[in-house]
């Protein structure tokens, strides 16, 4: 066990977050993102029994997000029509919030299959159990700059 670290972020899960290059891209998936599929061309970490929220909170205490992009965290969007909540995207709002200086500004949308051909370049994939629907979202990797921990 490592002090300051996590427990929910797995050694396997350490190490990937550790060869991630600035610009690579994870993505953290809900229960019914096609995880395996699209992740043919990256890693596929299973996290079953965690939430997407918990997993973004433990990421972003040690994963520092792109400054060189608008929106360097995207959630995959509503279908239009759909007529599902998402009240998730608060969790993540509050959540990105306290680790970026951006907040909300920080977070985009990416249309849902458009999420799904960016999610078969990102370098992992993380299969969460999470339930809610539409809880998928992408984090794109910054830089750790000297005055960071």
């Amino acid at each position: 066990m490592l002090k300051g670290i996590p427990a929910i972020l797995s050694p396997e899960l350490l190490k990937t977050l550790c060869e991630m290059g600035h610009s690579d891209r994870l993505v953290i998936a809900d229960g019914n993102f096609p995880a395996e599929s699209m992740g043919k061309g990256a890693k596929v970490i299973r996290m079953d029994g965690h939430g997407t929220a918990e997993l973004l909170a433990a990421i972003l205490q040690v994963f520092p997000l792109d400054t060189y992009v608008a929106a360097p965290v995207s959630l995959m969007a509503v279908m239009p029509g759909d007529p599902v909540a998402t009240p998730i995207w608060q969790e993540y709002e509050a959540i990105v919030s306290r680790y970026d200086d951006r907040g909300a500004g920080a977070i985009g949308q990416i249309e849902r299959f458009a999420f799904y051909e960016e999610a078969k370049q990102a370098y992992v994939i993380i299969a969460t159990g999470e339930a809610a629907l539409y809880a998928n979202i992408m984090l794109q990797k910054g830089v750790v700059t000297v005055n960071q921990s």
